[in-house]
């Protein structure tokens, strides 16, 4: 089997619980650099791992023909274009770009140059969602009529990420988690027709957004998709009504805590929810009403990089297309202008 050697442009968090782990465990995958400007940190965990001190050196290096660029939001843009033109491979951490130009050049050069351009929406492979994917796929609600997705958190405390609070392109809580809901919800119904928005500053010590609620028009439906960093006790993070009924779940998946607290995806008991999480769906079904907790999907991050593998080795589909990415940015330009103008913005 000729793996594919992957490099990372970066080894905080990013690199060492979301990437990390899962390509060191996949066959297909090596993980053979990472680009760290002094440390060593990769190293220490991962001995096999070459440090790159600057990212000339990584992308001059022949062997590496995976790329990942999880660096911050504002750097996603340069870097993946150079990592193209170095003609590699590339994964891009979300959000894919800060502006729609952005992205489209980033496209249309991944697509003249022949190499694969993904976009590392991991949350689509959260066990929650699936399981909400399911219920919304299998038509378990008839035609769904509204829907709502919350990501909240509650920290009174700016990150010590300095990039994440400093206001500048890409920054603030609709970029960061929105594009997780974003995305999701794109999935699920498609662009919309048109988008208004409400965001906002509601810590006093931040000065980035970290509230937003988004309102998605489509000719059947309404979606909201709601963050905010100033809820202690959260709401349920998927709620979905239909003309046969209704779903209710929790915000439940169990991997970031498990790869922050370093197990292995490798274990064959990865990614379940708790029992007690299950998803509640009161609906109709052969004619009967019925009201029961739905066991939930098995999460797996690992899926998405046995999709680069597949695309790249055997022609499978992108598990990620960079069009797709885009598409989310897309949403979140039309929210900015739509909280600026106070109007609703078509698409």
């Amino acid at each position: 089997m000729q793996t594919i050697n992957t490099a990372l442009l970066s080894f905080g968090m990013s690199g060492w619980v979301f990437h990390a782990p899962f390509l060191s465990v996949h066959n297909g995958f090596t993980f053979a650099g990472v680009w760290e400007r002094t440390k060593n940190l990769a190293q220490e965990r991962y001995p096999g791992v070459r440090t790159f001190r600057t990212l000339d050196e990584l992308l001059a290096d022949p062997s590496i023909e995976l790329v990942v660029v999880n660096t911050p939001n504002y750097t996603h843009f340069d870097y993946t274009r150079r990592a193209l033109l170095a003609g590699k491979n590339v994964v891009v951490e979300k959000p894919f770009t800060v502006t729609v130009a952005e992205g489209e050049e980033l496209l249309a050069l991944s697509q003249q140059k022949g190499l694969l351009l993904s976009v590392y929406h991991n949350r689509r492979f959260d066990s929650d969602y699936k399981v909400v994917r399911r219920v919304v796929t299998e038509g378990m609600l008839g035609s769904i009529v509204e829907a709502e997705f919350h990501f909240d958190r509650y920290k009174e405390d700016l990150s010590p990420k300095v990039h994440k609070e400093s206001p500048g392109p890409g920054t603030g809580a609709l970029y960061d988690l929105g594009s997780h809901l974003v995305d999701q919800a794109l999935q699920l119904f498609g662009m919309p027709d048109a988008v208004f928005a409400d965001i906002r500053i509601v810590r006093q010590v931040s000065q980035v957004d970290d509230y937003f609620e988004l309102l998605l028009y489509y000719p059947d439906k309404r979606v909201r998709l709601r963050s905010s960093y100033l809820v202690r006790e959260a709401l349920p993070a998927y709620i979905l009504h239909g003309t046969k009924g209704s779903f209710i779940k929790s915000k439940s998946d169990v991997q970031e805590t498990a790869l922050q607290a370093n197990q292995s995806p490798a274990d064959p008991s990865w990614g379940p929810e708790p029992e007690s999480e299950r998803g509640l769906l009161h609906t109709e079904r052969n004619g009967t009403i019925i009201r029961e907790f739905l066991p939930s999907e098995h999460g797996h991050y690992g899926a998405y990089y046995e999709g680069i593998y597949q695309a790249l080795r055997h022609e499978g589909p992108n598990p990620v297309p960079a069009a797709d990415g885009l598409n989310v940015i897309r949403v979140i330009t039309a929210a900015f202008e739509s909280n600026e103008t106070k109007q609703v913005i078509s698409m």
